[in-house]
Protein backbone atom coordinates (compact mmCIF):
# COMPACT_ATOMS: atom_id res chain seq x y z
CA UNK A 1 0.00 0.00 0.00
CA UNK A 2 1.17 3.36 -0.90
CA UNK A 3 1.31 6.33 1.67
CA UNK A 4 1.07 9.65 0.09
CA UNK A 5 1.61 12.61 1.16
CA UNK A 6 -1.96 14.66 1.83
CA UNK A 7 -2.41 17.64 -0.02
CA UNK A 8 -4.72 20.51 0.99
CA UNK A 9 -7.23 22.13 -0.97
CA UNK A 10 -6.89 25.88 0.23
CA UNK A 11 -9.58 28.45 -1.13
CA UNK A 12 -8.46 31.80 -1.89
CA UNK A 13 -9.72 33.61 0.68
CA UNK A 14 -7.98 31.20 2.81
CA UNK A 15 -5.11 31.73 1.44
CA UNK A 16 -4.92 35.76 1.57
CA UNK A 17 -6.16 35.29 5.06
CA UNK A 18 -3.33 32.81 6.38
CA UNK A 19 -0.62 35.33 3.87
CA UNK A 20 -1.20 38.49 5.69
CA UNK A 21 -1.07 37.02 8.92
CA UNK A 22 2.15 35.29 8.18
CA UNK A 23 3.46 38.37 6.73
CA UNK A 24 2.79 39.93 9.54
CA UNK A 25 4.52 37.77 11.85
CA UNK A 26 7.71 37.85 9.80
CA UNK A 27 7.51 41.56 9.71
CA UNK A 28 7.74 41.29 13.77
CA UNK A 29 10.55 38.87 13.83
CA UNK A 30 13.94 39.98 14.16
CA UNK A 31 16.64 39.45 11.11
CA UNK A 32 18.49 36.67 12.77
CA UNK A 33 22.07 35.43 11.80
CA UNK A 34 22.86 33.11 9.20
CA UNK A 35 22.02 29.50 9.79
CA UNK A 36 24.83 27.49 11.76
CA UNK A 37 25.03 23.67 11.01
CA UNK A 38 25.52 22.55 14.04
CA UNK A 39 24.43 18.91 13.45
CA UNK A 40 27.40 17.87 11.58
CA UNK A 41 31.02 18.46 12.72
CA UNK A 42 33.88 17.99 9.80
CA UNK A 43 36.79 15.72 10.45
CA UNK A 44 38.38 16.66 7.02
CA UNK A 45 37.94 20.41 7.32
CA UNK A 46 37.23 23.49 8.91
CA UNK A 47 33.57 23.55 10.45
CA UNK A 48 32.83 26.85 8.25
CA UNK A 49 32.88 24.46 4.97
CA UNK A 50 29.79 22.45 6.20
CA UNK A 51 27.41 25.50 5.06
CA UNK A 52 29.45 25.15 1.89
CA UNK A 53 29.26 21.15 1.17
CA UNK A 54 25.47 21.51 1.96
CA UNK A 55 25.02 23.53 -0.43
CA UNK A 56 27.10 22.50 -2.78
CA UNK A 57 24.86 18.34 -1.72
CA UNK A 58 21.40 20.09 -2.12
CA UNK A 59 22.80 21.71 -5.74
CA UNK A 60 23.92 18.02 -6.98
CA UNK A 61 20.68 16.37 -5.55
CA UNK A 62 18.55 19.25 -5.70
CA UNK A 63 14.73 17.99 -3.69
CA UNK A 64 13.19 20.80 -2.12
CA UNK A 65 10.98 18.94 0.13
CA UNK A 66 13.76 17.37 1.82
CA UNK A 67 14.85 19.64 4.95
CA UNK A 68 18.58 20.70 4.96
CA UNK A 69 18.94 18.05 8.04
CA UNK A 70 18.95 15.08 5.81
CA UNK A 71 21.32 16.83 3.35
CA UNK A 72 23.74 17.40 6.57
CA UNK A 73 23.51 14.09 7.39
CA UNK A 74 24.66 13.06 4.03
CA UNK A 75 27.31 15.43 4.35
CA UNK A 76 28.39 14.09 7.50
CA UNK A 77 28.94 10.19 6.16
CA UNK A 78 30.98 11.43 3.18
CA UNK A 79 32.81 13.27 5.79
CA UNK A 80 33.07 10.52 7.90
CA UNK A 81 34.23 8.40 5.51
CA UNK A 82 36.89 10.50 3.79
CA UNK A 83 38.53 11.34 7.42
CA UNK A 84 39.86 7.76 7.53
CA UNK A 85 42.14 8.00 4.54
CA UNK A 86 45.31 11.12 4.22
CA UNK A 87 44.67 11.08 0.48
CA UNK A 88 41.05 11.86 1.10
CA UNK A 89 41.09 14.03 3.50
CA UNK A 90 43.08 16.34 1.83
CA UNK A 91 40.76 16.36 -1.88
CA UNK A 92 37.95 17.22 0.31
CA UNK A 93 39.42 19.76 2.52
CA UNK A 94 41.43 21.33 -0.64
CA UNK A 95 37.95 20.74 -2.68
CA UNK A 96 35.79 23.11 -0.70
CA UNK A 97 38.89 26.20 -0.74
CA UNK A 98 39.21 25.31 -4.85
CA UNK A 99 35.14 25.46 -5.20
CA UNK A 100 34.84 28.77 -3.13
CA UNK A 101 38.02 30.20 -5.41
CA UNK A 102 35.96 28.74 -9.02
CA UNK A 103 33.29 30.86 -7.38
CA UNK A 104 35.26 34.11 -6.68
CA UNK A 105 36.62 33.62 -9.99
CA UNK A 106 33.94 33.17 -12.19
CA UNK A 107 30.94 35.20 -9.93
CA UNK A 108 32.71 37.06 -7.39
CA UNK A 109 31.23 35.87 -4.52
CA UNK A 110 32.12 32.87 -2.49
CA UNK A 111 29.90 29.56 -3.25
CA UNK A 112 27.90 30.09 -0.11
CA UNK A 113 27.31 33.45 -1.19
CA UNK A 114 25.53 32.64 -4.87
CA UNK A 115 22.00 33.33 -4.02
CA UNK A 116 21.08 32.09 -7.72
CA UNK A 117 20.97 28.68 -8.30
CA UNK A 118 22.28 28.83 -11.99
CA UNK A 119 25.60 30.69 -11.21
CA UNK A 120 26.40 27.99 -8.60
CA UNK A 121 25.95 25.79 -11.51
CA UNK A 122 28.05 27.26 -13.38
CA UNK A 123 30.63 27.27 -10.56
CA UNK A 124 30.26 23.27 -10.29
CA UNK A 125 30.40 22.51 -13.90
CA UNK A 126 33.53 24.32 -14.10
CA UNK A 127 34.74 21.67 -11.26
CA UNK A 128 32.96 18.74 -12.65
CA UNK A 129 36.44 16.75 -13.51
CA UNK A 130 37.93 17.08 -10.58
CA UNK A 131 38.21 14.61 -7.93
CA UNK A 132 36.60 16.51 -5.11
CA UNK A 133 33.50 16.97 -7.17
CA UNK A 134 33.95 13.03 -8.50
CA UNK A 135 33.71 12.14 -4.44
CA UNK A 136 31.14 14.58 -3.93
CA UNK A 137 28.80 13.39 -6.32
CA UNK A 138 29.53 9.04 -5.50
CA UNK A 139 29.16 10.26 -1.90
CA UNK A 140 25.93 11.34 -1.95
CA UNK A 141 24.15 8.86 -3.61
CA UNK A 142 24.89 6.67 -0.91
CA UNK A 143 25.03 9.19 2.10
CA UNK A 144 21.61 10.67 1.04
CA UNK A 145 19.17 8.04 -0.47
CA UNK A 146 20.30 5.33 2.46
CA UNK A 147 18.36 7.49 4.65
CA UNK A 148 15.43 5.10 5.34
CA UNK A 149 13.57 7.96 7.18
CA UNK A 150 13.24 9.68 3.64
CA UNK A 151 12.28 6.84 1.90
CA UNK A 152 8.78 7.51 1.80
CA UNK A 153 9.55 11.22 0.76
CA UNK A 154 10.91 9.74 -2.58
CA UNK A 155 7.99 7.13 -2.81
CA UNK A 156 9.97 4.01 -1.57
CA UNK A 157 8.23 1.95 0.77
CA UNK A 158 10.79 -0.30 1.62
CA UNK A 159 11.50 -3.67 1.62
CA UNK A 160 8.60 -6.04 0.74
CA UNK A 161 10.20 -9.52 0.46
CA UNK A 162 8.76 -9.97 4.13
CA UNK A 163 5.02 -9.02 3.41
CA UNK A 164 4.85 -11.34 0.48
CA UNK A 165 6.54 -9.46 -2.15
CA UNK A 166 5.51 -6.32 -4.23
CA UNK A 167 2.87 -8.61 -6.21
CA UNK A 168 0.45 -8.15 -3.79
CA UNK A 169 1.37 -4.75 -2.22
CA UNK A 170 0.81 -2.73 -5.36
CA UNK A 171 2.62 -4.28 -7.97
CA UNK A 172 -0.63 -3.14 -10.54
CA UNK A 173 -1.51 0.49 -8.87
CA UNK A 174 -0.66 2.45 -12.18
CA UNK A 175 -1.83 5.55 -10.58
CA UNK A 176 1.04 7.31 -11.28
CA UNK A 177 1.54 6.61 -14.55
CA UNK A 178 0.15 9.81 -16.49
CA UNK A 179 -3.00 9.18 -18.77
Amino acid sequence: MRVIDKIDVVSRRGFLSRSAGTAALFAAIPVLPARAYAAVTLKTGPASAVGTLVRMARDLFPHDRLPDTAYEAAVGTIDAQFADDAVRKTTMAQGVKDLDAAAVKLKGKPYLALAKEEDRVTVLKSIETTPFFKAMRSGMVTGLYNQSELWVKFGYEGSSAEQGGYIHRGFNDLDWLPA
